[in-house]
């Protein structure tokens, strides 16, 4: 849970940083490995 937790801001701070440069395409990739880390938590805690 804490290696997902991790990856999941991971991915928060690197979107950031692409939506402040610009970078669509990136952005919306990071905001997809941000909902897929955020859908894992939320399976594993409902387990």
């Amino acid at each position: 849970m804490k290696d997902l937790t991790n990856k999941y801001e991971n991915a928060k701070s690197s979107s950031i940083e692409f939506m402040k440069n610009g970078q669509i395409s990136a952005y919306l990739n990071s905001l997809l490995e941000m909902n897929k880390y955020k859908r894992l938590m939320v399976a594993i805690t409902a387990n």
